[in-house]
């Protein structure tokens, strides 16, 4: 069941000088309860602004959010109530918690503003740090940001996010700011609480490989729109948009012999001398496909931006090499 519903959502910021810069561009999407749908990008495509307008820290241009079927508040109690059922864990352990108060007052105080009942509170926080492997909680509740771990803080980060009982959590970056001893660690904490309580779980990374272990959909995000969308497993390992095949080949390889290294070379020097000039690579491109600059395929039907078109029954990507129309040998 979807529980929370996006539909064309925008977010622009003004410039110096009254430019307006659309960072999201009418993207949609589902959340589902007890499932993983990761969004993945390069820094700056957009993703985090994502994550913040649907948590609203960030006011929507426009669009529209549906929680369990209904629009979301945008103000008073009914944004309250909203932003109880989704909460954010954000990307900086380091930053997202206040040094001057203890563990337990970061996850006492979401409990007290979400009207928990007074008398189980000290039982609840508890409850919060043993279901995020912070044992003993009492001795861990007592404790200060600069006495934890990096893996710890996130813990107690994502243990603040659950103290309202949401119905959607928002993973921006979880682990990317962690030793990679923890890394998974923390990934498989995320995933057991996701399926022990039923979240929906959005989780933003620019890593391919943990979003495909962990998640059911992908979506890959470039300069503020969808450019490829559906299961995780077709997505990685049958990359339809060009962009998406670029992040694909970037995917560190375990075990990779001479002759493959000779073939990479050579096939990255190939790129090279048919990649588009540097004038092209730095379009602005609002009118076209965004990506066409970066593009080594790129066509003059380019120009024109291309709709969503179907790989396969739940694989789409916006590229016009999927025109069923037809667009072979039309090069720019």
């Amino acid at each position: 069941m979807s529980i929370l519903e996006v539909r064309d959502l925008s977010v622009e910021f003004t410039q110096r000088g009254g430019h307006r810069l659309r960072a999201v561009d009418s993207v949609s999407f589902d959340l589902r309860a007890g499932e993983t749908l990761a969004l993945v990008g390069e820094s700056g495509s957009g993703k985090s602004t994502v994550a913040r307008a649907l948590c609203r820290l960030v006011a929507p241009s426009s669009g529209e959010v549906l929680l369990r079927g209904a629009p979301a508040g945008r103000r008073g109690q009914a944004l309250r109530r909203y932003r109880r059922e989704v909460q954010l864990v954000l990307q900086d352990p380091f930053a997202s918690l206040n040094p001057s108060f203890s563990v337990e007052h970061h996850v006492r105080r979401p409990l007290r503003i979400s009207g928990h009942p007074r008398a189980r509170i000290d039982q609840r926080i508890d409850e919060l740090l043993q279901s995020v492997n912070l044992s003993p909680p009492r001795v861990m509740a007592k404790k200060y940001p600069h006495e934890l771990s990096g893996g710890q803080r996130q813990r107690v980060a994502i243990a603040r996010a659950l103290a309202p009982d949401p119905a959607v959590m928002l993973a921006d970056e979880p682990v990317s700011m962690l030793d990679v001893s923890i890394r998974l660690e923390i990934l498989n904490l995320l995933d057991a609480l996701k399926r022990d309580r039923n979240l929906a779980l959005l989780y933003i990374t620019h890593d391919l490989a943990t979003a495909r272990h962990f998640s059911g959909r992908i979506m890959v995000m470039y300069r503020g729109e969808i450019v490829e969308y559906g299961p995780a497993d077709e997505v990685i390992l049958n990359p339809a948009h060009p962009y998406t095949q670029l992040l694909e080949s970037a995917v560190p390889r375990a075990a990779v012999t001479r002759d493959q290294l000779t073939v990479a070379r050579r096939a990255r020097l190939q790129e090279r001398k048919t990649a588009p000039p540097a004038e092209r690579r730095e379009l602005a491109a609002d009118t076209g496909c965004r990506f066409r600059g970066r593009c080594p395929r790129a066509m003059d039907i380019c120009t024109t931006h291309p709709p969503d078109f179907a790989v396969s029954a739940e694989h789409t990507a916006r590229c016009w090499l999927h025109d069923p129309a037809g667009v072979a040998g039309r090069t720019a």
